[in-house]
């Protein structure tokens, strides 16, 4: 694997981290996020293992449907 590809990975896997972390903290089940974000239980559940088929774009904009700021975001990528 080469250096861009598992920085890629970290960076999927620090954004479902994230996601997790703030529906956690928003006292929200996985069922709650899913009618939050128009979606269904099992793509959150997708989401937050890191599920290499989920899109950054997807992840991003999740955490953003959940408050998450720009600033937010950049210092996960950080």
């Amino acid at each position: 694997m080469s250096k861009e590809e598992s920085e890629y990975i970290e960076l999927k896997l620090a954004l479902s981290q994230a996601l997790v972390k703030r529906r956690k903290q928003s006292n929200l089940t996985q069922v709650q996020l899913a009618k939050k974000l128009n979606s269904s239980q099992s793509r959150i559940a997708i989401m937050e293992q890191g599920d290499p088929k989920v899109s950054l774009d997807l992840l991003v904009k999740s955490l953003m449907a959940m408050g998450a700021t720009k600033k937010n975001i950049v210092k996960l990528i950080a």
